[in-house]
């Protein structure tokens, strides 16, 4: 086998590495907020209690964070599987993802409701309510541009840029979101003895961590010109519409 051929190889093998990676942190950290909100934080419920409010950072990480995260990753992940099947994958992941974290907010804000405790006064809560909205429109441009569009190719054209750079900032503000949720659970839990790295702490602390790094390795993945799509018709079209309308090209005829 020639240098040419094995090149190809040994990306492939490197990204199912890095794709094994992912998900063996995205994980990881479902199973640590599980352990920690189930173990240290007396296990879950749907009855009003500080059981419910459990529910929510389990399902934000599983949510917002894991899921979403593989969603964005099945364009890399079946590179050469049909375009229009990944598109419905994409999205049908998404939903999961946009369900679960509902039920995750609903959970906390029927908590606050009957703790008598007020809303939206945190950073934490700004920002990952934000998230979620921003989220949801995500996921309805989605299917508006490009699962039933309903937009011309030289609208979607104009979208696809933005669509893909909301895709990692949302991730990012996701696993953001979760840094300030951890810190915030925390001081309130544990603030007297935090200083000295109970179990609990630092059980919270390496959640963290994780989610840091599958961040970390999913944008790494997701930048990396190399393990993009091979370039097909629709995708060439659309970029040749883009052309035109930053380059000022003249679009070919069809």
């Amino acid at each position: 086998m020639s240098m040419d051929e094995c090149a190809p190889s040994s990306r492939r093998s490197l990204l199912s590495c890095l794709v094994g990676g992912s998900q063996v942190l995205g994980l990881a950290a479902v199973v640590l907020t599980g352990v920690w909100m189930g173990r240290y934080r007396g296990g879950f419920a749907w009855d009003g209690s500080a059981l419910q409010f459990n529910l929510h950072p389990l399902c934000m990480v599983l949510g917002l964070v894991f899921l979403q995260g593989d969603a964005v990753l099945v364009y890399r992940v079946f590179r050469n599987e049909s375009k229009r099947n990944v598109k419905m994958l994409h999205g049908i992941i998404h939903l999961f993802a946009l369900i679960i974290s509902v039920v995750g907010i609903v959970a906390v804000f029927d908590f606050h409701k009957a703790a008598k405790i007020p809303d939206m006064y945190s950073l934490h809560s700004w920002c990952g309510l934000a998230t979620l909205v921003l989220f949801c429109v995500q996921w309805v441009l989605g299917l508006m541009f490009f699962m039933f569009p309903v937009a011309s190719a030289w609208l979607r054209a104009m979208y696809l840029p933005l669509h893909v750079f909301c895709g990692v900032m949302l991730l990012v503000m996701s696993i953001g979101s979760c840094l300030l949720g951890i810190t915030e659970k925390l001081l309130f839990s544990i603030m007297g003895t935090y200083s000295q790295l109970p179990a609990e702490g630092v059980l919270a602390n390496c959640l963290g961590v994780v989610l840091v790094c599958f961040g970390v390795l999913l944008i790494f993945i997701l930048t990396n010109e190399e393990y993009r799509r091979p370039p097909n018709p629709e995708e060439e079209a659309l970029s040749v519409h883009f052309k035109t309308l930053t380059e000022g090209a003249s679009s070919p005829t069809p």
